[in-house]
């Protein structure tokens, strides 16, 4: 599928050698998933990190000591990640996890469990926009060339995780009945109280207003981007080159419009809807 040095081939998606090995793909799939367990599950660029700012609080009343002592990537780490083994015994139960794992690729032990999952999907323009920028300043994942090259790369999966239409089909057609929650990114941006609440419900928690407004607040864009723990600046810069984009870029809904073409627009639109076509769902955003 391609000839980087970058990736790793895993069941037929690309995954960044970086921070994915045959071995921590083996312990994803031999994982031992608990019936407290919570999982954000997103395709890349879809608010994963934001995901890693709100569990840990919801989870825990409103605590913000993980998220200013611990960085995002231990304090709700990725089940695909090597960090995983590495600091799965600190976890404090209920343990939080993100992934971006088609659901097919889910571990076993996972579909047999109670674990609770919340899947945040995003217009896949934006997503694509956000993953373009990041490819920019990711110095582990292929460069991106240009705007147009990367759209074709992005409509035909060869991007990491796959093609966001497969990833999006197959969590939205599972059998976990009242173990996932769906929400977008869009509904986030909008209404980020209304959002932190949904999810508290969903998990169980009886929030006050008072934290759920606290929580909305520590998990603000603005804030978020202000935070060392959460901003990736801890990350060296060989990996991740903040001169060419910050990791926080915009953080906002629509952006899309000041990139797409009208050319363009109608090749993404027409193709997503193609593969989308024999979907019983719909899509809560214009496609146009």
């Amino acid at each position: 599928m391609t000839s980087s040095t970058k990736y790793i081939q895993y069941h037929g998606i690309l995954l960044p050698l970086q921070a994915h090995s045959k071995e921590s793909l083996d312990y994803a799939e031999k994982f031992s998933v608990k019936d407290t367990d919570v999982f954000a599950v997103t395709y890349p660029k879809s608010g994963t990190i934001w995901m890693q700012e709100i569990l840990p609080l919801v989870l825990n009343g409103g605590d913000l000591t993980p998220i200013q002592t611990i960085p995002n990537w231990d304090r709700v780490p990725w089940l695909e990640e090597t960090r995983l083994a590495m600091v799965v015994d600190q976890l404090a139960s209920p343990r939080a996890m993100v992934t971006h794992l088609p659901y097919r690729l889910m571990p076993p032990s996972f579909h047999t469990s109670k674990a609770k999952v919340i899947y945040v999907m995003r217009n896949p323009k934006d997503v694509m926009v956000s993953s373009y920028f990041f490819h920019q300043m990711a110095e582990f994942l292929e460069d991106p060339g240009t705007f147009d090259e990367f759209m074709d790369k992005f409509l035909e999966g060869k991007v990491m995780f796959g093609k966001w239409t497969d990833h999006v089909k197959g969590w939205r057609d599972t059998e976990l009945g009242d173990r996932i929650m769906y929400i977008t990114f869009e509904e986030m941006a909008k209404d980020l109280p209304a959002a932190v609440r949904q999810i508290s419900d969903f998990l169980g928690r009886n929030l006050s207003e008072e934290v759920i407004q606290k929580i909305a607040e520590h998990c603000s864009f603005k804030t978020m981007k202000t935070n060392k723990m959460s901003n990736f600046s801890l990350v060296p810069k060989e990996y991740m080159n903040h001169d060419k984009s910050p990791f926080f870029r915009k953080g906002v809904a629509g952006d899309w419009e000041n990139h797409f073409s009208s050319e363009q627009l109608a090749r993404f639109t027409s193709a997503i809807r193609k593969e989308l076509e024999e979907e019983s769902f719909s899509l809560p955003w214009s496609m146009d």
